[in-house]
């Protein structure tokens, strides 16, 4: 490492570098301390007011004035006690970050003074500048009226002096602007499909939840090394950079000794998360040097969102005081594993059963069975749809590559439930389904294992696994919002079970017991899938990629193809009969995909076009002169010997010369291509203009690549992989 980037990581060590925090205590007597959860309600509102507000968050009933001002006040009391001088309503805009306008309490008191005041107006809803956030159209620049709403089943929280209030995001028309808005109708829709199966079972049975639990990777890098990368400032990874020698081909890294720096931020964020109620439980080092992981306890889906994209930004700010960045891309560093964030999606019920997990009888596991099934049948209807849904500029780089699910949408169900899946074919409609185990001699039953999680092995090339009691949708990317994922995959299942009631429901008009209903209307399903979306082996491979297209599924790679997905006939006709978006809403979000997408590649090819003239080819440049003058050197000092003498300087001349030129040469083409692409006026068009732009990019970097192999290590003007991967 040259002087000038130690310096810049030892002063940043030195500067933040920080000792493990002392908790305050155990983590159970500070968690959710910061968050207006049932305990604070009890203790800040009257009876009347706290019924009220329960009700709401419980049944979805309407809040009134009088009740909102009464929550507002108590809200008020608790905030104040801890310092709050400021309330925001916090939103998650079609950015896929959070947005937040922090307003005072103070308010004049006509009496020449200043009081603070905070009605339940201000809690229950704001107006934000909506032709600010991307809109798709839906607004336009001269229309700026939107609306945030207040979310009450999501807890109101403190960061520093604020209080900030979990909202959907409107327009002014109605349409969603939102991630939170489309989320919720999702859940309320498979919830509502799922509710009268579950009562074929058991009548008690009164609400369906949908849970997620997500697992969050990312990497760290010093700060000062941070600051020298231009291109991780401005396109959050690295646009060029060779191979360390030593990267993640020992796998020594994964689950390896957290480092001790690390350990201090993640000790850290831990205590921030608790306050904040999010309940994290595991943290290690994941597979690439400088990539880690943590995860919370699964929740409510909407609940678990919101707590991810809040750690999200908290994780940032902590990741400063130990004198590091965040790196949430999908793919920071070429040549090693990038970063997802698998989403652990299940449903349950308020008796306490999970639904995707065998029962405690035969029934049980007739209903685990149903459910299990229909979700696949999902997923084989929807695939290409659930592609679209985390697909991305940024995850494209991950998706393929030999560490992340393929661009392909297949189940993953372990050899014990396949072999249950195909028994079930061929046994009669009234065969019990019953745990291994629980009987002395084969009955002719469809078994399952008692020991039922430990079963299901685990295939990290699959994008949609079953781990026991719950799907594992492996795709979604590190920075992404959960909720995109979740409203597609709540709505896919929504649709099929509501398909699958009314077959249910003509075979039981027959006359025929529910098992019999039942095992008719799945065994044709369980053929289906098992014969198109189930597939055990390596996803990795060629022959998986032939033989998924003989299976008809989508192994599009193109993501500005994959976005066409979200409008055609079958997505908006499952979208709008669930009430999760209109057909102008779901136009409109496309407009939004096809403009991000544009815009991130034009970021990078403006960065990657600038470090190569303004930075590499002055750089490399800087050495050739300075081999020239060697050589010149060389030449008068032994002029009879000096061309053998100086053949390798001459020979690095001339590769430099020759890298700089094509260097020059394809930067040149890409600034043409931009040139071009910016003047198309149709957003798919533009996208996929950009889209071949964002395939030279590679062309641009190899010869740089090639210059960091053989440019003096002194003149190279950015931090390289050896440095930038190893924290010390």
């Amino acid at each position: 490492m040259n002087k000038m980037r130690f310096e810049c990581v030892h002063e940043a060590t030195k500067k933040h570098a920080a000792e493990f925090p002392v908790p305050k205590g155990r983590p159970s007597e500070y968690f959710g301390e910061l968050v207006f959860n049932r305990e604070k309600m009890q203790k800040y509102l009257d009876a009347k007011t706290l019924k009220a507000l329960l009700n709401c968050i419980d049944n979805g009933a309407q809040l009134d004035r009088d009740v909102a001002d009464g929550v507002a006040a108590g809200m008020k009391q608790w905030a104040m006690e801890h310092g709050v001088t400021h309330c925001c309503h916090w939103f998650q805009p079609l950015t896929e970050t959070t947005a937040e306008k922090h307003d005072s309490f103070m308010e004049y008191d006509w009496k020449g003074g200043m009081i603070e005041a905070f009605e339940g107006s201000s809690l229950v809803q704001q107006e934000p500048d909506a032709s600010s956030f991307p809109s798709g159209g839906i607004r336009a620049t001269f229309e700026a009226r939107g609306y945030t709403a207040w979310d009450p089943t999501s807890p109101v929280f403190i960061m520093d002096d604020c209080l900030f209030i979990p909202t959907v995001f409107v327009s002014y028309t109605g349409e969603s602007l939102d991630y939170k808005a489309p989320l919720k109708k999702s859940i309320k829709a498979v919830c509502e499909a799922a509710l009268p199966i579950c009562q074929l079972f058991d009548p008690s049975v009164s609400h369906v939840q949908s849970n997620l639990g997500w697992e969050q990777e990312y990497f760290l890098v010093d700060d000062g090394l941070y600051a020298a990368r231009p291109d991780l400032i401005a396109c959050g990874r690295t646009l060029m950079g060779h191979a360390s020698a030593k990267n993640q081909q020992m796998d020594d890294h994964y689950f390896g000794q957290i480092p001790t720096r690390v350990q201090a931020f993640m000790t850290d964020l831990e205590i921030q998360g608790h306050r904040l109620g999010i309940p994290m439980k595991t943290r290690h080092n994941e597979v690439a040097p400088n990539q880690f992981e943590f995860a919370p306890i699964f929740g409510e889906t909407n609940l678990a969102v919101d707590q991810n994209m809040l750690i999200m930004g908290v994780m940032k700010k902590v990741a400063r005081r130990h004198g590091f960045r965040i790196l949430l891309h999908e793919k920071p560093f070429e040549g090693i594993n990038g970063s997802g964030k698998h989403n652990n999606w299940s449903l349950s019920t308020n008796t306490g059963v999970i639904l995707l997990a065998p029962g405690k009888d035969p029934m049980g596991n007739l209903q685990f069975v149903t459910f299990f099934v229909n979700v696949l049948m999902a997923l084989k209807r929807h695939g290409a749809l659930l592609k679209a849904s985390i697909a991305s500029a940024t995850n494209a780089h991950r998706l393929g590559a030999n560490e992340a699910p393929p661009a392909i949408i297949s189940a993953f169900l372990g050899k014990t439930m396949t072999d249950v899946m195909r028994k079930l074919l061929t046994v009669a409609d009234d065969t019990e389904i019953v745990i291994a185990g629980k009987h002395p001699y084969d009955l002719g039953l469809v078994e399952i294992p008692a020991i039922f999680v430990d079963n299901t092995d685990r295939n990290r090339t699959s994008p949609f696994a079953f781990t026991g009691n719950r799907f594992e949708f492996r795709a979604v990317g590190s920075k992404a919002n959960c909720s995109g994922a979740m409203t597609t995959l709540n709505s896919a299942v929504a649709e099929q079970l509501i398909d699958f009631k009314k077959l249910v429901d003509a075979e039981l008009a027959t006359g025929v017991s529910l098992q019999v209903a039942c095992m008719r209307t799945l065994k044709p399903m369980i053929a289906e899938v098992l014969d198109t979306v189930c597939f055990d082996g390596n996803g990795y491979s060629d022959e998986w990629q032939r033989e998924a297209q003989k299976r008809g599924l989508d192994t599009e790679r193109c993501v500005p193809k994959m976005f066409l997905e979200n409008v055609k006939p079958s997505a908006v006709d499952m979208f709008e009969k669930l009430g999760v978006f209109t057909a102008a809403e779901l136009q409109a979000r496309n407009e939004v995909k096809f403009e991000t997408y544009v815009k991130l590649i034009q970021i990078e090819a403006r960065t990657l076009g600038d470090l190569a003239i303004n930075h590499i080819i002055p750089a490399a440049t800087t050495y050739q002169s300075q081999l020239l003058k060697n050589v010149a050197l060389m030449k008068s000092l032994f002029p009879q010997e000096w061309e053998s003498l100086s053949a390798y300087e001459i020979s690095l001349i001339k590769k430099i010369a020759g890298f700089n030129a094509e260097i020059k040469m394809k930067v040149d083409a890409m600034v043409e291509k931009r040139r071009i692409a910016n003047r198309i006026e149709d957003a798919y068009e533009k996208a996929m203009a950009y889209y071949e732009i964002a395939e030279s990019f590679m062309g641009i970097r190899r010869p740089i690549d090639s210059l960091e192999e053989i440019v003096d290590d002194n003149v190279w003007p950015m931090p390289k992989y050896r440095e930038l991967l190893w924290i010390r």
